[in-house]
């Protein structure tokens, strides 16, 4: 059961290698390969919710010595989250056209690699599936062969390589200090180490996955990047690779490390509000919808933090239910701001209003979470920090939509059909997630109780 998702990924990417991925029916069987693993994940998803976790050591090797996979309420929570964005991006790609050889076998890959990082118990089988994953980033930048896609491509390997660099170095500082890299025995002994050299490592670690996250003051590679990248891609880099940040800073920060995230509390809510702050403002100075898609994405992490911040079942559960809608609301923002037409505007407004956090969009109770949180901690001034990032976030979607819907003429050639009726399904689930929360809000509480001691 843990294993098949993985397989199938696997084989299918490296099957595909060889083939010539512009071949229409070469992109179709990789959405195929690509949906039976969301359907087995799934399929384990449903299995961990009503059974508890599943584990399994690879290879029939004896516990501590192989490498340990484990699904958790956490774990499959993410998976799933991140191959839906992945099997939209391939597909709107698919249907418009693939641009390059390798871009189905490379969203495979990076499904490998996102999947295995969630489902894993070891922390260097985390590292080996984290650089599957990207490695096949660094390639997906570079598509489309245009000199500002290359550019992009090289900003991006260079900033997330010394990011990937810090990573190795907090993973040997927590082997060092615990003498083992499962996941179970680490968060076991982390009470038992000396706190300087433990907090050194926590801090290690979080400036990496920071670097993941675009979070300020580690966001200037990601402008750049995220406009100078084609519409799929950036969707897939903001509503799936940043998965791993928000992801590892959940299970390092809380659930193996604990007791530094709780002292590293005032900086998170420092380093939050500068970047629901800054990326606010930003994005309402800003013009073209990437640029604004961009800053508004530096923002949004921002509120991820102080959740983290406020911690406890509450905080983590709001940071985990606000994850999931972000990446959601990013995945379609980013496919739709490439497309023309009345019905692209439609979806444009639907996601728009779930990053304010208007309802009946999903970002209402995403936005309602970090307010439960907010109040928990009892912090008038995260209060304040909320309602003022969704009045700021209100301003700079109506501004872009303005500009992309209203002052633009219709163009000569409408975007096609089929992906236009993509982003409008989409934008049909970010509505069914606000008409019918209770679904996504008891999978944010069961995979928050992860985190705080609770049923798992």
């Amino acid at each position: 059961m843990l294993v098949l998702p993985l397989a199938i990924a696997w084989f299918a990417a490296v099957g595909l290698i060889p083939l010539h991925g512009r071949v229409r029916g070469v992109g179709w069987l990789a959405v195929a390969c690509l949906s039976a693993t969301l359907a087995l994940t799934v399929w384990l998803a449903a299995v961990v919710l009503g059974e508890g976790p599943v584990e399994m050591v690879a290879g029939n090797w004896p516990a501590g010595v192989g490498i340990t996979l484990r699904a958790d309420a956490l774990g499959v929570t993410f998976a799933v989250l991140s191959l839906i964005v992945l099997l939209a991006a391939l597909t709107y790609e698919v249907l418009a056209g693939v641009r390059s050889p390798t871009f189905p076998a490379l969203v495979l890959f990076m499904a490998t690699g996102l999947t295995g990082l969630f489902l894993t118990a070891d922390v260097f089988n985390f590292y080996v599936f984290f650089e599957i994953s990207m490695i096949s980033a660094y390639v997906l930048t570079s598509y489309g062969g245009r000199a500002r896609q290359i550019r992009a491509a090289s900003i991006f390997a260079v900033v997330n390589l010394l990011g990937s660099v810090l990573f190795l170095i907090g993973i040997a500082a927590l082997y060092h200090l615990t003498g083992t890299l499962d996941m179970a025995t680490i968060a076991a002994r982390g009470d038992n180490i000396e706190q300087n050299p433990s907090i050194l490592s926590a801090a290690i670690i979080f400036v990496a996955f920071g670097v993941k996250l675009g979070l300020f003051p580690f966001h200037f590679w990601l402008p750049p990047v995220y406009t100078g990248t084609r519409p799929a891609v950036a969707a897939i880099l903001s509503g799936a690779l940043a998965n791993i940040g928000s992801y590892g800073l959940l299970r390092f920060g809380a659930n193996l490390l604990p007791r530094e995230l709780e002292l590293g509390g005032t900086a998170l809510l420092l380093l939050g509000t500068a970047s629901i702050v800054y990326g606010a403002l930003q994005a309402i100075s800003r013009h073209a919808p990437t640029e604004v898609l961009a800053y508004s994405s530096i923002g949004q992490v921002g509120y991820i933090m102080i959740a983290l911040a406020v911690g406890g079942r509450v905080g983590y559960g709001a940071a985990i239910l606000f994850a999931v809608v972000n990446s959601l609301n990013k995945t379609l923002l980013f496919l739709s701001a490439g497309l023309q037409g009345w019905l692209v505007g439609a979806v444009f407004v639907v996601g728009a209003f779930s990053v304010a956090g208007v309802p009946p969009s999903a970002g209402f109770f995403g936005k309602l979470a970090l307010f439960q949180a907010a109040i928990a901690g009892e912090s008038a001034l995260l209060i304040t920090l909320i309602f003022l990032g969704g009045a700021l976030s209100f301003v700079y979607m109506f501004q872009v939509y303005q500009r992309a819907f209203w002052e633009d003429t219709e163009p000569e050639t409408p975007s096609p059909l089929a992906n236009r009726s993509l982003v409008f399904v989409l934008a049909g689930l970010v509505v069914g997630l606000g008409a019918w929360p209770e679904p996504l809000l008891a999978l944010s509480r069961r995979a928050a109780g992860v985190l705080a001691g609770g049923a798992p």
